[in-house]
């Protein structure tokens, strides 16, 4: 497995390989980030889901938390984008 930040325009992305899948995973919180240019984005998904019953229901599904390299250090705090 193999962690990288990928760089969008003048953003970063973090993004995690998964070897055994042949599978690039991709933080939404960065992409939704770069998308919607929102200053909290926490807040913008969390109203993303809030107005959209599938999206929220199904969320677990296509988002799944997965370990990431911050700023800091390591967190789970990155999701799953497919």
């Amino acid at each position: 497995m193999e962690n990288r930040i990928k760089l969008f325009q003048e953003y970063s992305i973090r993004t995690h390989w998964n070897e055994e899948q042949g599978k690039w995973y991709f933080s939404v919180q960065d992409v939704v980030l770069i998308l919607s240019e929102s200053t909290d984005v926490k807040q913008y998904i969390k109203k993303m889901r809030s107005r959209d019953w599938d999206l929220n229901n199904n969320w677990s599904t296509i988002c799944t938390p997965l370990p990431m390299k911050t700023a800091g250090n390591n967190e789970s705090i990155a999701r799953r984008y497919r």
